[in-house]
């Protein structure tokens, strides 16, 4: 396995652990912060831009985990890049809209 696997599978998680708050908002109809808000991140954004911001993340998930390298299930090291990489994120998530929502 190339090095840039690794990376792929990381960032992979990253993206697909990214793309849950979006889609989950955005499909109950709740507005929700995003990159498109203004000001970016901390203001709200529409349903509708949720569930597509949220559905490209979904994308760029699937081509980094799915047509990078030969991402297996059952390869241990596989599955724990992709771990790493949407515990990292939700952690990080979890912190920054928690602030907004009650959270912390």
């Amino acid at each position: 396995m190339r090095w840039y696997h690794y990376l792929a599978y990381f960032f992979g998680g990253a993206f697909l652990a990214n793309s849950l708050p979006h889609l989950g908002n955005g499909i109950s109809g709740h507005a929700f912060q995003s990159p498109f808000a203004s000001p970016p991140g901390i203001g709200l954004s529409s349903s509708t831009v949720n569930v597509l911001w949220g559905l490209f993340n979904l994308a760029v998930a699937y081509l980094l985990v799915c047509r990078v390298g030969n991402f297996n299930l059952r390869k241990t090291q596989h599955v724990l890049l992709l771990g790493a990489g949407f515990l990292l994120i939700a952690l990080l998530s979890a912190r920054a809209f928690g602030r907004f929502h009650g959270g912390l």
